[in-house]
């Protein structure tokens, strides 16, 4: 009896140890995540008007927490203080830290999500600095704790280091007289600058020290950093993470236009083709009796799946090139009229001491040369990086998927209407006989206005330069085709396309006009345009009689 009676409450007790740890486990699960960062580091994290955690590594947390179901606390503090708070376990994550080989002692990385350079900051009229070691002797502010602190910890260059909390705390102090060089990030210096009216301080180097940044956990807490890795790479392949980045870190002009899931549309086409060809295989072994009537269907199927698959694989290429374009644009484009705005300063100067000493040499040349030359120089490097600006938003537009459930009526007179009065200049340039004539009234189709407006530009922009004398025309129509087709035709009397290339013209990147600047994007884009409404452009053309572009929608 004595061995029943002490069993029963170890198994009762047992019971009540594994309730007890199932709870446990429980609360932990619904635990919060708490997530730290840099309270004044823009355009990464920082606190915005309202008090509240904002920036790209903020966004970025949330829809990394939104797709993996988590829940995050995410605070911002000082940096010092935030990585103190993680070595202690007060945090469990840091949004973004600056990946380094000495920091890898102690925390452990995610892949990177951003690559963040560093800048030299001084006064106006300090001497340019070429290489680091140029700052020994001198007086620099850094971030305490930051990734510049860290390094001269360990760097033989002997220079004394001024420790500030905040990016903007160094740039203030620089502004202020004090010291020499403040080392700090160069997006968040740049946009400091301009955010806190410091007109007398400027880079005096270019970036350097290119670091891979993303999350940090303290060493050894993978299972954590795992979870973030994970929903960084969904973000990744769906394009979110994409979408993220070129709203907070993109050049400076956006066309407004969200990247869409290029990852995971790639991913799905790529299983329909496998799919396909392998019901084509199935199908050629099941009817080898009808192989001769069905050869002409298959050759055009196996076209069609080489052209899905090309456009598919071009889509990821698009997404990486644009993103790589990015960083370097987006530096052109701060710095260039800074640059500018430096020279118009230092004119006056340089123009002073012309007259009292005579001429002088810059950079090997006289400045008498050189001071009409620098600002055109100036001007044609901004002018070359806009149209970096331009190649690259034409190839987001050529990448992205245009939503399906448009619920727009659009009048295609009207919007030919709109379209030739944005063009009018090129075509008063280009032909002296331009001549429209519109069917009234015209029934109406669904879509997207704004970009069958794109598509009757280009098709115009491409009638005007095929031309090869004012003295030729173009004509331009629309008409019904039958009750359920409505059509807008495009014919110009200019030199035509040859029969080889009439097959290319939707190709991205075919052009003919390569040496006069084109990309061979316009006509590529304008064809997804119109496959997307649901309708059809065909092209007729002779050599030297001129070309006919056929344009075809549905009726709503």
């Amino acid at each position: 009896m004595s061995i029943k009676i002490n069993a029963m409450p170890s198994i009762y007790q047992s019971f009540l140890l594994f309730i007890g740890l199932c709870t446990a486990s429980i609360t932990l699960a619904d635990a919060p995540i708490h997530v730290g960062g840099d309270l004044n580091y823009p355009p990464y994290e920082f606190i915005n008007e309202n008090g509240k955690p904002d920036g790209y590594n903020t966004e970025l947390t949330r829809a990394i927490a939104e797709v993996m179901g988590i829940e995050v606390d995410i605070q911002l503090g000082s940096w010092d203080d935030i990585r103190s708070r993680l070595e202690q376990g007060k945090l469990d994550v840091l949004q973004g830290m600056a990946y380094s080989t000495g920091r890898t002692d102690n925390y452990n990385f995610s892949p990177p999500h951003a690559l963040v350079h560093q800048s030299i900051f001084a006064r106006k009229g300090t001497a340019k600095v070429s290489d680091l070691n140029e700052l020994t002797g001198k007086e620099l502010i850094v971030q305490r704790g930051g990734v510049m602190h860290d390094f001269f910890l360990h760097s033989d260059i002997k220079a004394k280091l001024i420790l500030v909390d905040t990016h903007s705390a160094a740039l203030r102090l620089l502004s202020s007289g004090k010291y020499d060089y403040a080392l700090v990030a160069n997006l968040p210096g740049l946009y400091l600058g301009k955010e806190l009216a410091l007109s007398n301080i400027i880079p005096v180097g270019r970036p350097f020290g290119a670091k891979q940044y993303g999350y940090a956990v303290m060493k050894g807490n993978r299972d954590l950093l795992a979870q973030f890795s994970e929903g960084l790479a969904i973000l990744k392949n769906t394009g979110r993470q994409q979408e993220i980045y070129d709203k907070w870190l993109g050049p400076l002009e956006q066309d407004g236009f969200p990247w869409k899931k290029i990852g995971l549309i790639t991913g799905s086409i790529s299983g329909i083709l496998l799919v396909i060809l392998g019901g084509i295989v199935i199908w050629n072994r099941m009817l080898t009796r009808e192989v001769s009537r069905r050869t002409n269907e298959l050759k055009q199927q196996q076209k069609q799946l080489m052209q899905a698959d090309k456009m598919a694989s071009l889509g990821i290429l698009v997404s990486g090139v644009a993103h790589e374009i990015n960083n370097p644009s987006s530096l052109l484009l701060l710095n260039l009229p800074v640059i500018q705005e430096f020279y118009d300063d230092a004119e006056d100067i340089l123009e002073a001491h012309y007259q009292e000493h005579g001429d002088f040499y810059i950079a090997g040349l006289e400045y008498s040369r050189m001071r009409d030359e620098i600002p055109s120089m100036l001007q044609d490097m901004l002018i070359g990086t806009q149209k970096i600006r331009r190649i690259v938003n034409d190839l987001k537009d050529f990448a992205r998927e245009t939503p399906d459930n448009w619920k727009e009526q659009i009048d295609l007179n009207e919007t030919l209407e709109v379209a030739i009065r944005l063009v009018d200049k090129t075509i008063r340039q280009s032909c002296d006989q331009f001549n429209v004539e519109y069917t009234r009234p015209l029934p109406s189709f669904y879509g997207s206005a704004q970009k069958i407006e794109q598509v009757i530009i280009n098709l115009i922009v491409n009638a005007c330069q095929a031309l090869e004398s004012s003295n030729q025309a173009i004509n331009i129509r629309t008409f019904l085709k039958d009750e359920n087709h409505l059509c807008l035709e495009v014919w110009d009397q200019g030199k035509g396309i040859e029969p080889h290339n009439i097959n290319r013209l939707c190709d991205p990147f075919f052009t003919t006009r390569r040496e006069d600047g084109g990309t061979g994007l316009g006509l590529s884009i304008s064809s997804k345009i119109v496959q997307e409404h649901g309708g059809s452009l065909v092209y007729e053309s002779i050599p030297k009689h001129g070309t006919k572009a056929i344009l075809t929608f549905s009726v709503a």
